[in-house]
């Protein structure tokens, strides 16, 4: 009787990774430069961690604002905190002092790591080791009450937090695994920072489910092919900013790499041009390329494969749980192929998540992320922009991932960003800023998207920039943009 009801009886996060870590020591858990951590080496480091936190005021349900770089400090921070009960919540390690105070302010964390806080507030400072006297041996199993909280600034620039209705155990975190097409012993190629959702959900299920962790400390088109042959890679993750530098680098040394340990390339976070996902189905074989399309607060998710997307060209795929929908902007649903807002529910009724610091947009059950797309008849979603970054010029809706798809075939366009700015004549007009490779003029930017675009929807002015558009993640933060190209009133 007492086996069944221990067989019954939820395991933690942090019990399943020292379980991983009894039974193959010194198997590597994470890998960052020529740092290799194994599953016993976490296991203990973090168990002090752990305690050593616990002593700060961490205890059961605490949040933990993480704001480190990439590497295996982060993952002991995370693995920390679950150990004691507590949530972890990422920040990224490069947050102005005005931004983490906002957070903090929201968050109201037990502990903050690596950032300093600049206030009245415990505070773990990055490369500091707890007492080496301190036990590292297992603590008493703990379940946090969410098992991540990462933030997000949204289309509004205001910082919220995406609180996670699943507990921190093995049966609720893992069971999304399959619909990512992460499987047991993966080695996973960690591109992108780990305070966004993608890379921390991705990398830690891959932990949870006994694989190795090789993670970046920022995103290299070379070294990660390099990354990939050298360790034997099997799953990989990528934004299509990613994609598309993997493309520009020189074909001898892109096609003289050894992929073929890679089961999975799993791409997400933003609108994958047509031309870059081909040519990696061209590349790699559509068997390889996977997409996923959800939001962080995951009422629901679309999955499509490069079988299926060639089958479906432009589709993020079917839903692969919860139900999806478009609306018209009174909420009556469409028939398929008309566009409208993107409309999510879980298949439960339930909550998947919780915001702080914001209001989800909700109608009678369903709610939307502010996305706009369609449905064909065979039930594929098709995105066609945020409606928030929709222009409207001359009262045509100008979506600008459309135009920024175009811009980025053309040979010398490295990244691109299509804001709308003011006129009297036809309310908004289309501006494109742009990261070259090599200059070219407006006059070739224009004839190389008239084959392709509307002349509506071709910019009117062109800007280059120095400055990057998108960060580590592949995101784009337009409105911002937008607001520092409007005049001042």
């Amino acid at each position: 009787m007492q086996d069944m009801q221990e067989d019954q009886r939820e395991v933690s996060l942090g019990e399943e990774l020292d379980r991983l870590a009894a039974e193959e020591p010194g198997r590597p858990a994470v890998i960052a430069g020529e740092q290799v951590l194994t599953r016993g080496e976490l296991a203990r480091r973090s168990n002090r961690l752990a305690r050593a936190f616990a002593h700060a005021g961490v205890t059961q349900g605490s949040m933990v604002t993480i704001g480190l770089p990439n590497g295996a400090a982060f993952y002991e921070a995370v693995v920390a905190a679950w150990k004691l009960g507590a949530v972890p919540q990422p920040v990224s390690y490069r947050l102005p002092p005005a931004e983490l105070a906002a957070l903090i302010d929201i968050a109201d964390p037990a502990l903050v790591v690596g950032l300093d806080p600049g206030q009245a507030r415990p505070w773990w400072p990055a490369g500091q080791e707890p007492d080496a006297g301190i036990d590292d041996g297992p603590l008493p199993p703990a379940i946090p009450p969410s098992w991540k909280a990462p933030t997000s600034g949204g289309s509004t620039g205001r910082p919220k937090l995406i609180v996670s209705t699943a507990a921190g155990t093995v049966d609720k975190v893992v069971v999304s695994a399959p619909a990512l097409r992460l499987e047991r012993d993966d080695t996973f190629l960690c591109t992108g920072p780990l305070y966004h959702n993608g890379p921390f959900m991705y990398s830690l299920l891959a932990l949870l489910l006994g694989g190795t962790v090789v993670v970046m400390g920022r995103f290299d088109a070379s070294a990660s092919l390099e990354l990939v042959e050298r360790h034997r890679v099997t799953y990989m993750y990528l934004v299509p900013t990613m994609m598309s530098r993997i493309l520009r680098l020189p074909e001898a040394e892109r096609l003289g790499r050894d992929m073929s340990s890679l089961r999975v390339a799993y791409h997400l976070a933003a609108p994958c041009p047509p031309h870059v996902k081909q040519a990696w189905i061209d590349w790699l074989g559509p068997e390889r390329i996977w997409e996923l399309y959800a939001g962080t607060e995951a009422q629901s998710a679309t999955v499509i494969s490069g079988t299926e997307w060639l089958a479906h060209p432009g589709s993020v795929g079917r839903p692969v749980f919860g139900e999806m929908r478009i609306c018209d902007v009174t909420g009556t649903p469409l028939p398929p192929g008309e566009v409208g807002d993107v409309w999510m529910r879980t298949a439960s009724g339930k909550p998947s998540y919780r915001y702080v610091g914001a209001s989800a947009t909700e109608h009678d059950g369903w709610e939307t992320l502010g996305d706009v797309g369609w449905m064909d008849e065979d039930g594929y979603l098709y995105l066609a922009d945020r409606r928030s970054d929709m222009i409207l010029v001359g009262g045509a809706n100008v979506y600008p991932a459309e135009i920024e798809a175009a811009l980025l075939e053309h040979p010398s366009v490295t990244s691109a960003c299509v804001i709308g700015l003011p006129d009297d004549d036809y309310g908004n007009v289309v501006h494109a800023i742009l990261e070259l490779s090599e200059p070219v003029s407006d006059e070739d930017l224009r004839a190389h998207l008239a084959v392709s675009v509307a002349p509506y929807k071709i910019p009117r002015t062109f800007e280059r920039s120095d400055v990057p558009l998108r960060d580590d993640a592949g995101k784009v933060r337009r409105g911002a943009l937008r607001a520092e190209r409007l005049p001042a009133t």
